[in-house]
């Protein structure tokens, strides 16, 4: 312990891990800020862009203050990639947003429409033409959270039909399946 005994605790150490604690933060709010924006959700980006700019400008600061600290450093750039991931991961795990699935199949497409509404979403056919003959179109626009039911349902189906899936921005009317009230709150359609 001897050779610790002149190391000076707080700058090579305590400091570097508030640093990469305050990095994952700060990092995490401007992820989903960004995320929350490409959303359509731009009345909480001001709120995370808020505390992610006042997290950075703090920890900028110590970072200034203590410029020998390779740890220091070990430790923003190792926060900025853990706030990365951590900002993704809450997203996927908020499934906020819309999503256009477009689904072309080859056969039977009435047999997988009919399963679609019977799960209570909308749909749209459209009769088209193949690389190998007559398909149809499949379009439905669901909630995030309700695209593994939806998927499921067209891969038992048909498991080699096309799928394709982009975000929606907005979307105006539709055929949703209904909210859910739990504990006093409206919630989206259970998942599986």
């Amino acid at each position: 312990m001897e050779m610790f005994a002149g190391l000076d605790w707080y700058t090579w150490v305590i400091l570097p891990l508030i640093i990469f604690a305050s990095r994952v933060c700060d990092v995490t709010l401007g992820t989903l800020r960004i995320i929350f924006i490409s959303r359509g959700r731009r009345n909480l980006a001001p709120f995370f862009g808020f505390f992610e700019v006042l997290i950075w400008v703090v920890v900028i600061g110590q970072l200034v203050q203590h410029l020998h600290s390779v740890t220091a450093y070990l430790g923003y750039a190792a926060g900025f990639a853990t706030g990365n991931f951590v900002g993704m991961w809450l997203e996927d795990r908020l499934a906020l947003g819309t999503l256009v699935l477009r689904v072309i199949v080859t056969h039977e497409a009435e047999r997988l429409v009919a399963r679609i509404q019977a799960a209570g979403f909308g749909i749209t056919c459209v009769d088209g033409k193949g690389a190998s003959g007559p398909v149809t179109l499949i379009y439905t626009v669901v909630k995030r959270k309700d695209l593994r039911v939806v998927t499921d349902i067209i891969h038992q189906s048909h498991p080699r039909a096309f799928i394709s899936i982009e975000d929606v921005r907005s979307s105006e009317e539709g055929v949703f399946p209904p909210a859910i009230k739990q504990n006093g709150i409206f919630w989206g359609r259970k998942s599986k």
